[in-house]
C-alpha cells in the first residue's frame, strides 16, 4: 500500500513540474508573438514618435493610380493598335503617321481608296485637291461618294465621308483644281504628295513642284485593266547623284495627246484602280512611318528590329495587269538623269518658272483646246441632222467610228460602224488610203444612201471630225463627190439636243 501511494506523489508531482514549464513556454511563446506583431503591424501613434526600425523586411511593393501623360490618347492604343503592334510600324512609326501632313491631289478612283487607307492608319493631316463634282459615272469606283451627292465638289463628299470611320484626322479642304500659280503654295504645307489624277499635264507639274518644294511623291495610274505605279523623289533632291528620282527622269518626253486616253474615253475596271489606290497609301505609309526616306538598303534602328526604318528604294515601275499571270511585275528603270531640267543639279526649272507660267504645261504635253477642225459647211448639228434625214425618208450613210464594243453598248438605227482605228489603212506610212473593204462598206452603206451625203459620228465629235479630212483627202474616194461631214458634238450632242432617253455612258 505504502508503495502504490509513493508511486501517485511521484507522477503528481512529475505534472505539476511538465505544467509549470508548459506555463512558462506558454509565456514565452506569447511574448514571442508579441514581439512579431509589434514589427509587422506597428501602432501609428507610436510610430511617429519612435525610433525604432519598422521597416518590412523583405519590403512590400506599394502600387498607385497617378495621372500621367501618354503619347497617344487612351483611345488611339486601340484604335491603330493592330498596326502598331507590327515591328514596320510600332509606337513611334504611329506617332510619326500622326504628325504628318498628307496632300492627295485628285479624289478619284485613286484618292478615294488612298485618302480612305490613309485616314484609317492615322495620319495627322489629310489635304484633298479637286476641283471636280461628283457624276453617275463616278459612283462604280469612287466609294467616298454615293448617288445622293450627284452635284457635290467630290472634295467636300470625301471629307463627309472619311469623318466617319476616322473624326481624329485633320481634313483640308481645296476645292479647286491645282494650277502653276497655287501648286506650290499648297504643297509647301505637306510633308508628301499622292498623284491621283489622270493626264500628263498634272503629272508633270505636281513632279516638278514636289523636286522644287523637296517632298517625297507617290505617282499611279489606272486605265482598262492595268495600272502602274512609281515613288518618286525619294529621298527628295537638291541636286545630288544619289537623291530621288523625278517623272522627267522617267518620261523626258510626253506621249502624243492622240495616244492620251484617259478612263472616261477607254474605259477602267473599278477594282483595278482600287488596287493601285492602295497600293499608293501603302507606300506613303512606308515613308512616313520609316521616319526618314528610303535608301537604297534594308536597315533598322535597332538590333532587336523593333522599328523597320526603311525597305529598298530602287528606281523600278511597279505594274499591275488584272488579267495577266502573274498580274504583278516591277520594270527595273535607269533612275535620274543627270540632264534632267527639274531635279539635276543643273536643273532650269524654277519656282518662278513655274509660277510666272513661262512654262506652259499645256503646250508642252501638246494639249489643244476642243477640236474645231472643219468648216462649217462640213459640219452639222445634231439637231440638223435629224431635220435633213427626217427619220430616213432622205437617201444618206451614217457611219459610227466608234470602237465595237461602245457601238454595241448603244448606238443610232441604221447606223454603219466603221472604227476609226480601221477606217484608213497604212500605204508607206499614208494614213490616207482607205482599205479596199472599207471602201466599199463606204460605197455601198445599208443599200439606201450610196449616192447620198455622208455623215461621221463618234461620241464626243472628235474622232468624227479627224474622219472626215481624212476621207475627203483619200483619193479613192474623192471622185465620188459625195457630200462628207460631221456631226457635232456627237452622240453626247444627240443626247442633248435629239433624244434625252438615249443613253450616256
Amino acid at each position: 500500500m505504502g508503495h502504490r501511494n509513493s508511486a501517485v506523489e511521484n507522477l503528481r508531482s512529475e505534472i505539476d513540474t511538465l505544467e509549470a514549464q508548459v506555463a512558462r513556454l506558454r509565456t514565452q511563446l506569447a511574448e514571442v508573438e508579441s514581439s512579431t506583431t509589434s514589427k509587422i503591424l506597428p501602432n501609428p501613434n507610436e510610430a511617429a514618435s519612435s525610433n525604432a526600425d519598422t521597416t518590412l523586411d523583405p519590403p512590400i511593393a506599394s502600387y498607385q493610380t497617378i495621372d500621367r501623360t501618354w503619347p497617344l490618347d487612351v483611345e488611339d492604343y486601340k484604335r491603330y493598335g493592330r498596326q502598331m503592334i507590327m515591328r514596320e510600324i510600332g509606337l513611334e512609326g504611329q506617332l510619326r503617321l500622326k504628325d504628318a501632313a498628307v496632300l492627295i491631289v485628285g479624289v478619284g478612283g485613286l484618292g478615294c481608296p488612298a485618302a480612305t487607307y490613309l485616314a484609317g492608319a492615322g495620319v495627322g493631316t489629310l489635304g484633298l485637291v479637286d476641283g471636280d463634282t461628283i457624276e453617275t459615272s463616278n459612283l462604280h469606283r469612287q466609294f467616298l461618294h454615293a448617288s445622293d451627292r450627284i452635284g457635290w465638289l467630290k472634295v467636300t463628299s470625301a471629307i463627309e465621308s472619311l469623318k466617319q470611320p476616322n473624326p481624329k484626322v485633320h481634313y483640308r479642304a481645296h476645292t479647286f483644281h491645282l494650277e502653276p500659280t497655287t501648286a506650290l503654295s499648297i504643297i509647301d504645307q505637306y510633308d508628301l504628295v499622292l498623284d491621283c489624277t489622270d493626264h500628263p499635264t498634272s503629272q508633270y507639274l505636281i513632279s516638278d513642284a514636289v523636286v522644287i518644294a523637296g517632298k517625297p511623291l507617290v505617282s499611279a495610274s489606272a486605265l482598262r485593266t492595268e495600272g502602274q505605279l512609281l515613288v518618286l523623289n525619294n529621298p527628295p533632291t537638291n541636286g545630288g547623284r544619289n537623291e530621288g528620282f523625278c517623272y522627267r527622269c522617267i518620261f523626258p518626253r510626253p506621249p502624243p495627246m492622240e495616244s492620251v486616253v484617259i478612263c472616261g474615253e477607254g474605259g477602267i475596271l473599278g477594282p483595278v484602280v482600287g488596287v493601285m489606290g492602295i497600293l499608293m497609301a501603302t507606300e506613303a505609309i512606308k515613308i512616313i512611318a520609316a521616319g526618314q526616306s528610303l535608301h537604297t538598303t534594308s536597315k533598322t534602328d535597332n538590333k532587336d528590329n523593333s522599328n523597320v526604318t526603311a525597305l529598298a528604294t530602287i528606281p523600278s515601275l511597279l505594274i499591275y495587269s488584272a488579267y495577266s499571270s502573274p498580274p504583278f511585275r516591277s520594270i527595273r528603270l535607269r533612275g535620274k538623269r543627270p540632264n534632267c531640267p527639274s531635279c539635276s543639279a543643273s536643273a532650269s526649272i524654277t519656282s518662278q518658272v513655274i509660277i510666272s507660267g513661262s512654262l506652259d504645261y499645256n503646250s508642252f504635253c501638246g494639249v489643244a483646246p476642243a477640236l474645231n477642225l472643219l468648216p462649217i459647211n462640213e459640219r452639222v448639228s445634231a439637231k440638223e441632222f435629224k431635220e435633213k434625214v427626217k427619220d430616213g425618208g432622205n437617201a444618206h450613210t451614217l457611219v459610227d467610228v466608234r470602237e465595237r464594243t461602245q457601238y454595241d453598248i448603244c448606238h443610232l438605227e441604221d447606223s454603219l460602224n466603221i472604227p476609226f482605228s480601221k477606217l484608213f489603212s497604212h500605204d508607206d506610212g499614208d494614213e490616207t488610203v482607205i482599205g479596199n473593204s472599207t471602201f466599199q462598206q463606204l460605197i455601198d452603206g445599208d443599200g439606201k444612201g450610196q449616192n447620198g451625203p455622208l455623215y461621221f459620228i463618234c461620241r464626243f465629235g472628235n474622232d468624227s471630225q479627224l474622219a472626215v479630212p481624212k476621207l475627203r483627202n483619200s483619193p479613192s474616194f474623192a471622185s465620188t463627190g459625195r457630200l462628207v461631214q460631221d456631226i457635232i458634238g456627237g452622240l453626247a450632242a444627240w443626247r442633248k439636243e435629239v433624244d434625252p432617253g438615249f443613253p450616256e455612258y
